[in-house]
């Protein structure tokens, strides 16, 4: 499977998850699984805290102004982030019927 299909539908930060920016960009800690991760640039970090408000990873780079030909090693970036849980699919908003 792709990671562009891996990364279709919303996208959220793990509850259990900690951002820290710093220059190089910033540090992602999961309190639940204890692993540390790098994101290595301050527009990876802008992707990542905009996931929550966008349908889709994709949508949420361009939010943050990543350019089409970046978007290929950002969506491997988010990847990687999906791989180790520090992203996790947002659970569909459910309407009610009045």
């Amino acid at each position: 499977m792709s990671a562009q299909n891996r990364l279709d539908g919303p996208w959220r930060l793990h509850p259990q998850v900690a951002l820290r920016p710093e220059r190089f960009g910033a540090l992602a800690y999961h309190f639940g699984t204890r692993r540390l991760s790098f994101l290595k640039s301050r527009q990876l970090l802008e992707v990542v805290r905009g996931l929550e408000a966008a349908p889709d990873a994709s949508a949420a780079c361009r939010a943050a102004g990543v350019p089409e030909a970046e978007l290929p090693s950002y969506q491997r970036a988010l990847a990687q982030l999906a791989e180790t849980e520090m992203i996790v699919p947002a659970e569909p908003l459910v309407e009610v019927a009045a």
